[in-house]
């Protein structure tokens, strides 16, 4: 694909993303946003977030990895305690959550890099396995820590929050199982927004570069790209962490749109893993713009469905199965061919009628 043609398929996803706020914007304005909507319209930035990093890794770089939902941990446990600890330090709650967003970041991507350096030397299932165990490991470890903090600095213990010995000063931060109460509400759909953007721009423009073609050789044929020079072990690196930083941007904004936060298997467990999973499926692997598309239709569908209380999961389950014939049946993907065929046939010679 040549570079005039990228410019404009990456316009189009940069359009759809702003056409989508304009939406919401008239629908704001005209009262036809109910409170259930206007509720999930963060969550609905950070599914595709997590969608389009972890296509990084099992759509690009061609790994499959099942320990997304703790990188996102990493980063949400991250921010969160970011800013409570500069509660009184910086009182503008904008600047802490900017820079919360940015040590979500670091902290999961490094975490990306201490993980990827023995994991990624495995394939295929071990892999996936390994990386499910890591997620596992990061909830439970969150789950038993007691972080405090007076005027004599931090306190930590693995039992309770008697064991942090604090003074009369000391605040408990991170409360074990219960996680880390009164976490300011931050995230902001507009905000929420801008980071979808700019995580677009970053892998899109990873892919399309001299380092995503090399992340795809080796996808592609490992050995081939070994044998002209290309380093495996830094480039499969490197967009494992892109993706584990990614996720934890993600996480702190999750962590931001939430009063109360706690590493439950229902956040941050395998079932998270395996619904982000679903999205880069169902969106295509390798395809960006398809996972932003299935993260929303997929996180909007159960909620636009509960007044068919009763077979709501079902037309939910209906659909999964549909979308997936549709991505992945070989018939499908020849009608497909054929109808595009067609249509490119048309429109050459209806230019050529115009002529």
């Amino acid at each position: 694909m040549n570079k005039s043609k990228v410019r404009i398929q990456n316009s189009i996803t940069y359009a759809i993303v702003v056409g989508c706020w304009i939406l919401v914007q008239i629908m704001d304005k005209t009262g036809h946003m109910t409170s259930l909507l206007r509720g999930i319209l963060v969550p609905l930035c950070m599914y595709s977030i997590l969608a389009i990093s972890l296509n990084l890794t099992v759509g690009i770089l061609g790994e499959l990895s099942l320990g997304h939902a703790g990188f996102m941990c990493v980063g949400a446990f991250a921010g969160a305690f970011f800013t409570k600890c500069m509660e009184n330090v910086l009182p503008s709650l904008q600047l802490r959550f900017f820079l919360a967003i940015l040590i979500g970041a670091a902290v999961a991507g490094v975490c990306g890099i201490l993980i990827g350096i023995p994991v990624l030397r495995l394939k295929g299932d071990y892999l996936a396995i390994v990386t499910l165990a890591f997620g596992e490991i990061i909830k439970n470890l969150i789950n038993v820590m007691y972080i405090g903090l007076d005027k004599n600095g931090f306190h930590f213990s693995i039992k309770d929050t008697m064991s942090l010995g604090m003074d009369e000063t000391g605040v408990v931060i991170i409360k074990g199982a219960q996680g880390i109460t009164g976490t300011p509400k931050a995230a902001t759909f507009l905000i929420a927004l801008v980071l979808l953007l700019i995580t677009l721009f970053i892998v899109l423009n990873l892919i399309h570069s001299r380092t995503g073609r090399a992340i795809m050789s080796i996808r592609d044929n490992r050995i081939a790209a070994e044998s002209i020079g290309i380093n495996i072990t830094k480039y499969k690196l490197m967009a494992f962490s892109i993706s584990a930083a990614l996720a934890g941007v993600a996480g702190v904004l999750y962590a931001h749109n939430l009063s109360t936060l706690a590493a439950t298997p229902k956040n941050f467990g395998y079932n998270m893993s395996i619904m982000i999973l679903v999205f880069v499926v169902l969106g295509g692997l390798g395809n960006i713009r398809g996972s932003m598309i299935a993260a929303v239709v997929l996180t909007l569908l159960p909620e636009l469905l509960r007044g068919l209380n009763d077979y709501r999961m079902l037309i939910y389950a209906v659909v999964l199965i549909v979308m997936m014939l549709f991505n992945s049946s070989p018939k499908a993907i020849e009608l497909r061919s054929v109808m595009l065929d067609r249509f490119r046939k048309k429109k050459d010679s209806a230019a050529k009628e115009a002529a």
